[in-house]
């Protein structure tokens, strides 16, 4: 097993001099990325495949087919903004040294397994959470993503075109034409099973003081865009009173969506805006924002959106502005395959808990295909950031366990 060594290797790419990371999907920091795991890949004889959508799968033991369905691991390697180190790559290397643990136990596999990384899993850049496995999954058509844009313009096809060998839409769009449904039914017919390991973003194991835990469920969560218009005018010459100001109304919506989360023990967050003219001396014409909300079930998620739309629609009556509110990307509540997570779970006392993370794991058990997740303790719970960490014994701790669960599988 060579964790550290590959750990060592990876740690540096992406990297901003303050420590946090800038893994945008698409980039050259992206095309090192992937050159970093073919290369992994190849160090242990695996075969990999690129799809269109720059998704990676290395396969060991053979490429699966669905006549021969293998077992997939792994996770991402792009990162949020400004983000920490382990979200993502942590489950990637890990399923490569899990690799490494069980051919030093012989194991000989019975179906091929699979060490995925999935392509723009934060929604970072193009802002659809869980892009790559959606599109490889059918949940998201190409006709519908050829249409992101990331914040500087480019078009998602022209990005996947500077470093993909075949990016999605290429050769007369032959994936506009084929199905979702299609791609869905091929993709599932070839993955008997899916394993995900994951840094915990929390603190729930480090409460529990336990190094490793299974996953129980994902909460359902969305992103929802917010226009709020309203009049340019002079910081200077005009009245309080005279104003249209639609950060007035994005300000009260801000603290609203504070409120409502804080009441119903929910999570929502503006974590990114844009202004319109942006200038220190004008009331702006525009203000875009973007709220990150979640819930432990799908009636509290669309109470808890609805609440802070409702309460801003009012707050826009009175400042004369006006607002739109988009869904731009939103996941149901998944519960992940109990069968599979009592099997994870054999000869262990490790705790089940639900996230409130979005993953991969997710997208993938709504394809239908049986899903578990291991999460290895994070000590500050600190997530979405430089300060994210998990210590190495407990990552080694986490490469055992899963290679455990799928040994059994293989077995």
């Amino acid at each position: 097993m060579r964790f550290e060594a590959m750990w060592k290797d990876l740690a540096p790419l992406g990297r901003a001099a303050h420590g946090g990371y800038f893994r945008q999907p698409f980039t050259a920091v992206d095309h090192e990325l992937r050159h970093w795991f073919r290369t992994a890949a190849e160090d242990r004889s695996m075969t990999v495949e690129e799809d269109d959508f720059g998704n990676l799968v290395a396969w060991w033991g053979g490429v699966a087919t669905a006549e021969r369905p293998g077992l997939l691991t792994g996770s991402h390697l792009d990162s949020v903004l400004d983000g920490g180190a382990y979200d993502g790559p942590l489950g990637v290397v890990s399923a490569f040294a899990a690799v490494d643990l069980l051919q030093a136990r012989g194991v000989v596999p019975i179906r091929p397994l699979g060490v995925a990384a999935f392509a723009e899993e934060e929604g970072s850049r193009f802002g659809v959470a869980c892009l790559g496995s959606r599109l490889a999954t059918g949940a998201w058509s190409w006709e519908e993503a050829r249409k992101l844009r990331d914040r500087d313009g480019v078009w998602l096809r022209d990005a996947m075109a500077s470093v993909l060998a075949h990016p999605g839409g290429t050769d007369a769009d032959h994936l506009t034409r084929r199905d979702p449904h299609e791609r869905r039914r091929a993709w599932v017919a070839r993955v008997a099973a899916y394993v995900e390991l994951h840094v915990e973003q929390g603190r729930d194991l480090v409460e529990r003081g336990a190094a490793v835990g299974l996953g129980s469920g994902i909460w359902p969560h969305g992103r929802y865009r917010f226009d709020f218009t309203g009049q340019a005018n002079h910081a200077g010459t005009t009245r309080m009173e005279d104003r249209h100001d639609p950060m007035l109304t994005y300000a009260m919506t801000a603290l609203a969506a504070n409120k409502q989360a804080r009441l119903g023990g929910h999570r929502a967050t503006f974590g990114r805006i844009e202004v319109a003219p942006n200038g220190t001396n004008a009331v702006p014409s525009r203000v875009t924002a973007w709220l990150d909300a979640r819930a432990a079930t799908t009636p509290a998620l669309q109470e808890l959106v609805a609440t802070v739309s409702d309460q801003a629609e009012q707050r826009a009556g009175r400042d004369g502005t006006a607002l739109v509110v988009t869904p731009e990307s939103v996941s149901a509540e998944v519960t992940f395959d109990a069968a599979l997570t009592e099997l994870a779970g054999e000869g262990h006392r490790w705790p089940v808990i639900p996230t409130a993370a979005g993953h991969d794991a997710g997208v993938v058990a709504q394809a239908g295909v049986p899903t578990a997740m291991l999460f290895v303790r994070n000590p500050t719970g600190i997530s979405h950031s430089p300060d994210e960490r998990a210590e190495t014994e407990d990552c080694l701790a986490g490469v055992e366990a899963l290679a455990d669960v799928l040994e059994r599988l293989l077995r």
